[in-house]
């Protein structure tokens, strides 16, 4: 790995890589614009992931690494469902999963949270001797949620309440503080932005039934 990916600074005795803290500075700005509910989410995302892709592979994390390329792919999905979306709909129409979409998103969580964790704990090059099914858990949930973020569904903020609780912990113990912190902050966006489009909902039923009264 080139210097400048285990270039840092040292905070309060810990080594605090530049490539975490800017990855989760636009992780955070793409919680921001995700509440917003503007198309500049993806491409932060994107250079986010780039940026914690380094930082996981500096800090000898491979299963958030390789989650890391799966956002790529995924980021790259719901850049173009936004595009489509707004430019089908003259805006964004944000809405809850219907029941069977969100069996859906639970039996993906469930089944790649449980084929994760026996990769983790039997490839070697992927090998996470502590706590593997909770990595497996983190890049399941994320994986999910943004995949439900990119059909611009309520649920994927739920979703993200469920991975922060477990990837406080898991980001200290790999020593990643700067993540531990931003998944703090995230939980907090996360609830506002929770809020935000169940509120962007409301409005679009109302004003659908509006429209059908005066048709």
């Amino acid at each position: 790995m080139s210097s400048w990916a285990q270039a840092g600074v040292t905070v309060l005795g810990e080594k605090v890589l530049w490539t975490d803290l800017l990855g989760n500075v636009f992780s955070l700005a793409t919680v921001w614009l995700a509440i917003r509910r503007t198309i500049w989410t993806w491409p932060v995302q994107l250079a986010g992931a780039v940026l914690l892709f380094t930082a996981s592979v500096s800090a000898h994390a491979p299963g958030n690494a390789l989650k890391q390329v799966l956002f790529v792919a995924l980021v790259s999905y719901g850049w173009v469902k936004w595009l489509r979306g707004i430019h089908e709909s003259d805006g964004l129409p944000v809405r809850p999963a219907t029941a069977r979409e969100r069996v859906v998103l639970v039996v993906a969580l469930a089944a790649g949270t449980a084929a994760l964790a026996l990769l983790f704990a039997n490839i070697s090059w992927l090998q996470i001797t502590w706590s593997p099914t909770a990595n497996a858990y983190i890049f399941a949930g994320s994986a999910v949620a943004t995949f439900a973020q990119s059909r611009a569904l309520v649920d994927f903020w739920v979703i993200w309440v469920l991975v922060d609780l477990v990837g406080v912990p898991l980001a200290i113990k790999s020593g990643l503080y700067v993540s531990g912190a931003a998944y703090v902050i995230f939980f907090v966006m996360v609830i506002a932005g929770f809020r935000n489009w169940i509120n962007q909902y409301r409005r679009q039923r109302r004003y659908a039934e509006l429209e059908a009264v005066a048709a």
